[in-house]
């Protein structure tokens, strides 16, 4: 059990500090709830942060069940093949693209190319969101890619280790990029799972505000990786 996001993000930390310092290397968090985690990896670590804007798509008329998520790059992951998801994907696209001018104004992402990127969230449930960053970030270059959650579904944090069945992936990629992470850190795999908010005392979500001042200190850091 976490307090709170900060205090998972420290507690994460622990666990990657082979990372620390590392040369060509960057956190990047998945917003919201994955902000203030990586903000506190990213301190323990003294690197470089960036988020990584990941949509969930919802099942039709089912909008809480995730069937799908979208991240930059144009790519798509869909966790039920065959479910016409063109229509929540198209909304969820003008969603992506507005968090990315909300949290970023007129900073450049960081260049991903030839780094290791550390993708960093609150939680993992299904793992669709985190696979979609996974396979963003090495759309945009990251040559090595560590997936890292304070708190996940067994099955589904092994399973990011695993490459993805083509069926499930759209991209406007290259066709042969990976799907897999590379490293996959998973502090705690809690059995029956229930949901990732379960795990934390205080879970309250993080407003775009909120975000653009968490990732404030960051920016001269940023742009001199």
């Amino acid at each position: 059990m976490f307090q709170d996001r900060a205090d998972a993000g420290r507690r994460l930390a622990e666990l990657l500090t082979h990372h620390r310092g590392a040369p060509r290397t960057v956190v990047l968090a998945l917003p919201r709830g994955g902000v203030p985690v990586g903000v506190e990896v990213a301190r323990a670590l003294n690197l470089p942060l960036d988020v990584l804007v990941v949509r969930k798509l919802g099942f039709p008329g089912h909008e809480e069940y995730a069937a799908g998520a979208i991240a930059a790059g144009g790519v798509r992951v869909t966790g039920e093949p065959g479910v016409d998801l063109s229509r929540t994907c198209d909304r969820e696209q003008r969603e992506l693209a507005r968090r990315e001018r909300a949290y970023r104004g007129d900073r450049a992402p960081l260049v991903l190319q030839g780094m290791t990127a550390i993708v960093v969230d609150d939680g993992l449930a299904t793992g669709l969101s985190m696979r979609a960053a996974i396979i963003a970030a090495r759309s945009l270059g990251a040559s090595t890619v560590v997936a890292a959650v304070p708190v996940g579904n067994a099955p589904a944090c092994h399973a990011m280790k695993e490459p993805v069945a083509a069926s499930a992936v759209e991209n406007s990629v290259r066709s042969a990029i990976a799907t897999h992470a590379d490293e996959v850190v998973c502090m705690q795999t809690p059995h029956p799972f229930r949901a990732v908010g379960a795990w934390y005392r205080v879970f309250d979500a993080p407003s775009d505000d909120d975000v653009r001042e968490m990732l404030a200190p960051w920016r001269a850091f940023s742009s001199s990786a």
